[in-house]
């Protein structure tokens, strides 16, 4: 498995200063937002290319204040040009992913208007994602959506894409399930793995080895289902120095993956 990073998580600085401290502290691949402009992705290919750090995936940026469940179909069609621009930036800089979160329920969106609606937008856009080769991988995140590891498989199998994915967060399911069980479910729909620490009986983030994650058990049931891509850590470090803070997630990787 690869050792990656978000691009957020580094300190403040261009891209090719970020890379190449991702690279100095040990990590084989970043996760960049999504980049407007040709001339940007320009600048962050440049960086990957010098640095030896590979692009791993994108974290499209307009999910979640353009909700692809809104109601109103201009919404839906800002939230598409995003991942739109997404896939542009995962195909110059050599990811194979874009990250997308589904679907946004609340008290004026329903859990089956959540799924209709998301569902079909994403599928419209599934042929340009396919002609980028490249892949868009729905995330468990804290939406009140796809609640379980049965349904977050059968939303992913509707599709009959190859470019339909799974982007499991170990961290985000702790609140209400088991990761372990939820990356066997998934199995070979699974494309991508973030990883943040979380603290089940207190309900808080924490840093990766001080929650009441079972990293064993993670880590095995990730070979179990032959699971050999990124690994992505998406937190900020611990203490005042960013540099340090990164440095110190980088260590906890370490010892994460050598289980």
């Amino acid at each position: 498995m690869k050792k990656g990073i978000c691009y957020g998580c580094l300190p403040n600085g261009e891209p090719a200063a970020r890379f190449a401290l991702a690279a100095e502290l040990g990590f084989q691949c970043v996760e960049v937002p999504t980049l407007r402009t040709d001339e940007e992705r320009a600048t962050y290919l440049k960086a990957s290319q010098a640095s030896g750090v590979a692009v791993s995936s994108v974290m499209n940026l307009d999910h979640w204040g353009c909700p692809l469940s809104d109601p109103d179909p201009a919404v839906r069609a800002k939230s598409v040009a995003g991942i739109l621009e997404s896939i542009d930036t995962a195909a110059a800089l050599g990811g194979d992913i874009v990250l997308v979160v589904p679907a946004v329920v609340t008290a004026a969106v329903t859990y089956e208007q959540a799924w209709e609606r998301s569902r079909d937008t994403l599928a419209s856009v599934l042929p340009q994602a396919a002609k980028a080769n490249v892949a868009l991988a729905v995330e468990n995140v804290w939406n009140k959506f796809l609640l379980s590891p049965i349904e977050f498989a059968a939303y992913v199998d509707s599709f009959k894409s190859p470019y339909m994915a799974a982007y499991f967060d170990v961290g985000n399911i702790v609140a209400y399930g088991f990761p372990q069980h939820w990356i066997r479910t998934l199995g070979p729909r699974l494309r991508k793995v973030h990883i943040k620490g979380f603290d089940g009986p207190k309900h808080a983030w924490t840093q990766l080895l001080a929650g009441s994650i079972d990293w064993a058990a993670v880590m095995a049931a990730l070979r179990a289902v032959g699971y050999a891509d990124a690994i992505t850590a998406e937190l900020q470090g611990p203490g005042p120095d960013a540099r340090a803070g990164v440095a110190a997630i980088s260590a906890d990787m370490d010892q994460i993956l050598a289980l």
